[in-house]
């Protein structure tokens, strides 16, 4: 790899990231302004919502199946392509199907970004994967913190939602600048055998692991992507709580690399899964001030979950290579999506009660918040089973771990 600037293709898959993670946090800063402009209710938004999503999962799916054979660079030129398509497609959409199609580029995109960038950084950086992959993930929950104070900002100063996308489009264009040009490594630490890679993913661990990951992966992001709705009358600025949560989370990432070195992959799972459980339950029922205390738990029982899941295929899982760190991640987006029109319709149904019990709007809009995070609060409750079996068995997993 001497003639690979390692450095610059890392920057570059960093504010891809970003940019996916912007997408994810301006639409949940605006998804109030789209019901209202659109007429749309919790339940139609959740199928916007979806879409993200699902475009996610249907990318990670084909870039992990052509990782071997077309490399990371051809499939950033589909993320670039996908970006610019979709946020210029949301920004003149004209109803709920237009803002389907746009939101599905915006979700393949950000799927083809984790599947170029993924397997580029484990093959780059071998001798410290799982770290190096938490590092990339910073980007996340930072690009979060960005879209979140900028929506925040925004909307405080009565910006309509398309210069909110709009402003997407800056970082979409300055990774494509990054990227090109730029010369890529050979697979030469990840196995590109595409036959062996998918002969083990009948592997029981990496079917344990997939299914997992949409149980995390729900569990973070089903949360967060509903957060103006869930949490907009506890008394507390959802888009602040948002950002806060995800700073947490970039700063818990970055050094993750000595967590993850005194406790393995299998105890950082299960520490994650009992303290994101409690701290989705005490969401349910607070309000004020408390709702940013549980805010802070929840984001150090999230912060490791999805980079530790990838960084458990590539280090225990090896031979699965890039498709088995696509369709890990492609497994949780899948879920996520999934979910979302429920999440929704555990909104309305709970607001409708509500409001015909007596509730005024706001009362109702809060109930409805409470009772949609209990029912959130069972996914960590499940990982805390299936961790708890993992984390027994983690003796027998460091023999194979690469």
């Amino acid at each position: 790899m001497e003639n690979i600037n390692k450095n610059r293709l890392f920057l570059a898959a960093c504010i891809s990231l970003i940019v996916t993670a912007m997408t994810f946090a301006i639409r949940a800063g605006i998804l109030g302004q789209l019901g209202v402009d659109f007429q749309l209710s919790d339940t139609e938004l959740g199928w916007v919502n979806s879409m993200a999503f699902l475009g996610f999962p249907i990318a990670t799916i084909f870039g992990g199946l052509v990782y071997n054979s077309v490399g990371p660079r051809k499939l950033m030129m589909v993320a670039f392509v996908s970006h610019l398509l979709g946020l210029l497609l949301t920004i003149f959409a004209g109803g709920f199907w237009t803002l389907l199609i746009s939101t599905f580029f915006i979700g393949f995109a950000n799927g083809s970004v984790e599947a170029a960038c993924n397997p580029l950084i484990a093959n780059m950086y071998t001798d410290n994967r799982t770290t190096m992959l938490n590092k990339f993930h910073v980007w996340f929950p930072g690009g979060i913190v960005i879209g979140a104070l900028a929506s925040k900002f925004m909307t405080d100063l009565d910006m309509g939602w398309q210069i909110q996308i709009g402003i997407m489009l800056i970082p979409t264009l300055l990774y494509g600048f990054l990227f090109f040009g730029q010369a890529f490594p050979k697979n030469e630490n990840i196995i590109s055998d595409t036959k062996m890679n998918i002969k083990s993913l009948l592997s029981p661990l990496f079917i344990f692991i997939a299914i997992c990951m949409t149980l995390t992966a729900t569990t973070e992001l089903g949360t967060q992507q509903w957060v103006e709705k869930i949490l907009g009358n506890t008394g507390a600025s959802p888009m602040l709580i948002l950002a806060m949560v995800t700073g947490l989370m970039a700063v818990g990432r970055y050094f993750a690399g000595p967590v993850i070195h005194k406790l393995n992959p299998p105890g950082v799972l299960l520490g994650s899964a009992i303290i994101a459980a409690i701290a989705i339950y005490m969401m349910s029922t607070a309000t004020g001030g408390m709702v940013y205390v549980s805010a802070i738990l929840f984001a150090i029982g999230v912060c490791y979950f999805w980079p530790t899941m990838i960084g458990f295929v590539s280090e225990y899982i090896p031979k699965t290579g890039a498709l088995g760190m696509s369709l890990v991640g492609g497994a949780g987006m899948f879920a996520t999506s999934i979910w979302q029109p429920v999440i929704g319709s555990w909104l309305d149904k709970a607001k409708s009660t509500a409001l015909d019990a007596g509730a005024s709007v706001e009362q109702a809009e809060l109930i409805a918040g409470q009772e949609t995070l209990s029912n959130i609060a069972i996914f960590p409750m499940v990982l805390v089973v299936l961790f708890g079996i993992l984390y027994t068995q983690r003796k027998k997993l460091e023999a194979n771990r690469v």
